[in-house]
């Protein structure tokens, strides 16, 4: 039976701001559903708060509204489309789930006549309800850890004197493992025990005996109304139960599970799932399982709508859940709906993956002072990466290459800690390097058993690791000149990059890729299709391996590649890596326009990008995909395959911004603004040699590589001063000194952290304020797209501030000075493309406090709130396709728009709360406000010095 005829209008709720716990991946389900829908011609509304997403992008929904996620939102909306049939809660998160039911307790939805489609409001109930989720459970026969339900604190202590310890304590209906913790020790429990019940918002929490060191898994599934269910992927967490799965490294396909318990868990989790409630679409499952022979298995919980892993599994697989998911909602049944990558088989299929994927979450823990970096129940990542590769080793490797912190990947970098008793901690207390630390482990000597012992990691995973080290052992031995061409092939299918091998060789990185060319042991690219390549896929979905050449009986040599190339003029667009604070999801939403605005004129757009989470890795986004780290050698083999007529950087943040250097060493033409003009605005020094021959002010500054010549600069400079180390992003090191005590520690500590690293020393404007203007430029003339007045005072990071757009507080003397800077720069930069310049304004006099020729966090902002596709006009004048005066720029705003920033302090109690120069927020939202006498303005501004910090 196909979809409903009576469903022509139907409200999606968002997610709102990115928090950890809750971040871009539900924006990519519900651009997906969004995307879905439209397709069978239903109208669709959309409320979402969050300014920096695609999703809230006018290309995306009929009507969209950037309002707070409440029921005050939800009534305003149903008023304004009395049309609306129905609404489907569960592309949002735990966010639009508790709206949904929220609405529903209120009696929102029957009092306008509005139908819950994707979910049953029952099901949400009792897979929230950890008691009647347990009493469920029983019923149908799925085991589950001893566990019991307390409402109060004296019930709680019953509890654990019966169970004995350790202890899980979950509160009920939070997200992320909000309120979750492990209690090892009875001390430790009453204070457990009292956040807990404080978090749930029906103070209750479910108290679990702990299955320390049981291995998890997760199944994500797929139901249509008429039952059919598809279990999509299994995915397997390498780390044991007692880590948040969303900080758990996770692979797919299940790695050590018999058959006989795959199909044990399997039939588990379609009984579950038709047991929750009568409705079609997504849902995912976890599942503990017994480390020992009998392979008991246990439930954890099931979520009735799309999750973190779900897009995880989308990219894993191919199979586009949400997509499909959102079919369902509206009545088709899996067998009516086509396998978005094969167009010719159904979707009523299991993908088959004949890759592995290997996923990595991205902490930010250095922007936490003081923060617990211990890994646990509660989720503290703040983005992730995928990598795919024919072999786990390979898959974990393009991983850890993926992750931007440095690391070439496992070992091989000379990074590796080498003390016993540092080795044995980090594998005692699970942190955010424990990757690493397994490998340092085994190259010490430490034996497997012991780390199995300390860790509960599975042994196969182990034994995978000492292969690889075993590996390197093996080519150090050897010289470059030396090495045989079956090793290098082999360090090169487990996953080590050129300059790992380049380091066990001891020579340099290009040598190594010299030696590889000569040798023919090149990449190859391969799709993923969903089927193992039993059917032919039509998408364009690419990860690269090494093989084997294969020899014909004529004696030809050849390796197959799936990626051909097209004699198509092409553009590549570099993407911004895994999402971390200082550089989120507003850029993956530069990138998709970039792509997009790249087909218009007429290129075919290839995207590189290693994050699962988001809209730029959708299989149908660009002409062609490498699902690849954002790391040099991937790069530039692509590059070397598919000949691109230039990359473009501007839009990808610092992540394709670092590469800019290494392109332009390479002859690699750079779209829009050259590397030169890049790296001029970036050396503190030429830059303000610039701004000096332009008659721009500037605060006076210094560069010192010491700490002697910090402090000799300090008497010059005069205190405050702020400090910030070179080419870095979100004010990573940056600190406010006020004595020459603060400066040394700060600087001595710097230059360990990031060593021969230009410190630059700014006399800092007290009680300056601080603005900032966004403007295209194609070289000759420059449009601002927006000015933003900063609420809190200078010497907060500009993305932990309130933003006013259009400013609210600076005369017109003032706006002159910042429109005259603004055009003077982007000039002299010889921008072309998009540039941000940010501003200090004290005393009626505008100093520029620095200058980035680059797509920054706000131009999303600025672009939803005056309803104008800046980036799709910043492309095309970078690609030489139109002139700044071809456009008719017409920004709509009535009032004022404020960027908000959110704060995911919550995940980290006795962190420092203040703020300063160094960005500390995960998400914005956006606030419309026709006034400055409304209520919301006037409480900002009244507490815009209270969190300032030096």
């Amino acid at each position: 039976m196909p979809k409903r005829d009576d469903l022509k209008s139907i409200l999606i709720i968002g997610s709102g701001p990115i928090v950890i716990g809750q971040a871009c991946e539900f924006d990519y389900s519900g651009s997906q559903a969004l995307r879905s829908l439209r397709e069978d011609g239903i109208e669709t509304i959309l409320i979402n708060s969050n300014p920096a997403t695609i999703m809230t992008d006018p290309v995306m929904a009929d009507h969209i509204y950037l309002k707070p996620l409440n029921t005050k939102s939800i009534i305003e909306i149903l008023k304004n489309h009395p049309n609306i049939d129905a609404v489907l809660p569960t592309m949002g998160g735990q966010t639009a789930l508790n709206l949904c039911i929220q609405a529903d307790d209120k009696g929102i939805w029957e009092d306008f006549g509005v139908e819950i489609i994707g979910v049953d409001i029952d099901a949400i109930n009792i897979t929230e309800d950890r008691e009647k989720f347990r009493e469920l459970m029983t019923k149908i026969g799925v085991g589950m850890a001893p566990q019991a339900t307390a409402t109060s604190f004296l019930k709680g202590k019953e509890i654990a004197q019966e169970f004995g310890f350790p202890l899980v304590i979950r509160a009920s209906f939070t997200l992320g493992g909000a309120g979750a913790s492990i209690v090892y020790e009875p001390e430790n429990f009453d204070g457990l025990l009292s956040h807990g019940l404080e978090v749930s918002p029906i103070h209750e929490v479910m108290i679990d005996k702990a299955m320390m060191g049981w291995k998890e898994y997760e199944l994500e599934l797929l139901r249509d109304k008429n039952d059919n269910v598809v279990i999509i992927c299994a995915i397997e967490n390498m780390d044991p139960m007692g880590i948040h799965t969303g900080d758990s490294i996770t692979v797919a396909p299940a790695m050590t599970l018999s058959d006989r318990t795959y199909q044990r868990m399997r039939d588990m989790a379609i009984h579950m799932m038709r047991s929750i409630g009568d409705f079609a679409g997504g849902c995912n499952v976890q599942f503990a399982v017994s480390p020992d022979e009998k392979e008991d298995i246990i439930a954890i919980e099931i979520n009735p709508r799309v999750s973190r892993s779900s897009a995880l599994a989308s990219k894993a697989t191919g199979y586009p859940i949400a997509k499909i998911a959102a079919k369902l909602a509206i009545g088709y049944s899996l067998d009516e709906l086509d396998n978005q990558i094969t167009k010719s088989t159904s979707a009523l299929f299991e993908p088959t993956l004949d890759y592995v994927i290997v996923k990595i979450p991205r902490w930010n823990f250095d922007k936490f002072e003081g923060s617990d970096r211990t890994l646990g129940l509660q989720m503290k990542a703040v983005g992730e990466v995928m990598g795919i590769g024919r072999s786990f080793q390979e898959a974990l490797h393009k991983a850890t290459q993926s992750l931007e912190i440095k690391r070439n990947g496992l070992g091989a970098d000379g990074k590796g800690y080498k003390d016993y008793e540092t080795i044995i901690q980090k594998l005692t207390v699970p942190s955010w390097d424990r990757v690493f630390v397994i490998y340092d482990a085994i190259q010490l000597g430490i034996p497997l058993s012991r780390i199995h012992e300390i860790t509960k990691i599975d042994m196969w995973f182990l034994k995978q690791y000492e292969e690889l080290h075993l590996l390197e052992q093996e080519i150090s031995k050897y010289t470059v000149e030396s090495l045989p061409k079956a090793l290098l092939l082999e360090a090169k299918q487990k996953g080590f990059a050129d300059r790992q091998i380049a380091h066990m060789l001891d020579c340099y990185e290009s040598e190594v890729h010299k030696k590889r060319t000569e040798q023919n042991v090149n990449r190859v690219y391969k799709l993923v299709d969903t089927c193992a390549a039993e059917f032919k896929a039509m998408t364009p979905y690419y990860y690269s391996t090494f093989e084997e050449e294969m020899e014909t009986a004529d004696g030809k040599r050849f390796v197959v590649n799936d990626s051909e190339v097209t004699d198509r003029k092409k553009i590549v667009v570099l993407g911004s890596g895994p999402n971390r604070i200082g550089q989120g999801i507003e850029f993956d939403y530069c990138c998709v326009h970039g792509v997009l605005a790249a087909a218009e004129c007429g290129y075919e757009t290839i995207m590189i990008n290693c994050n699962p989470e988001t809209v730029s890795t959708d299989f149908d986004t660009a002409d062609k995909l490498y699902f690849e780290p954002v790391f040099w050698e991937h790069i530039y083999d692509i590059i070397l395959h598919e000949k691109p007529e230039g990359v473009i950087v501007q839009l990808g943040g610092q992540t394709a911004l670092k590469l800019a250097e290494k392109l332009s060493k390479y002859g690699i033409k750079i779209i829009g603004t050259t590397f030169e003009s890049l790296d001029l605005a970036e050396d503190r020094g030429s830059f303000s040699t610039l701004l000096k021959e332009n008659d721009i002010p500037y605060p006076r500054f210094g560069v010192a590589e010491s700490a002697d010549e910090a402090l000799e600069l300090a008497d010059e400079l005069g205190f405050p001063l702020l400090v910030r180390p070179s080419y870095v992003l979100g004010g990573q090191g940056m600190k406010i000194v006020i004595n020459k005590e603060d400066l040394e520690a700060h600087v001595v500590d710097l230059l360990r952290s990031i060593p021969n690293n230009k410190l630059l020393l700014d006399h800092y404007l007290d009680g300056a304020i601080e603005a900032e203007a966004d403007a295209i430029c194609d070289g000759e003339d420059v449009y601002i797209i927006g000015i933003m007045e900063h609420i809190e005072p200078c010497g907060i990071h500009s993305g932990d501030s309130n933003a006013t757009l259009p400013p609210f507080n600076l005369g017109e003397f003032v706006m002159q000075q910042i429109k005259d800077h603004t055009k003077k720069i982007a000039l002299s930069l010889n921008t072309v493309g998009l540039i941000n310049i940010q501003f200090a304004v004290k005393d009626d006099m505008v100093y520029i406090i620095e200058a980035n020729p680059r797509a920054s966090r706000t131009v999303p902002f600025i672009a939803k709130a005056y309803k104008e596709p800046y980036v799709n006009y910043a492309t095309k004048v970078m690609l030489g396709e139109k002139r700044v005066k071809d456009f008719d720029f017409k920004p709509e705003l009535e009032g004022y728009a404020i960027k908000q920033p959110v704060f995911s302090f919550n995940k980290f109690p006795n962190v420092n709360k203040n703020l300063g120069p160094e960005m500390k927020s995960t998400g914005e939202s956006i606030l419309f406000i026709d006034s400055l006498k409304d209520d919301d303005f006037y409480n900002l501004y009244s507490r815009r010095k209270m969190y300032l910090s030096k």
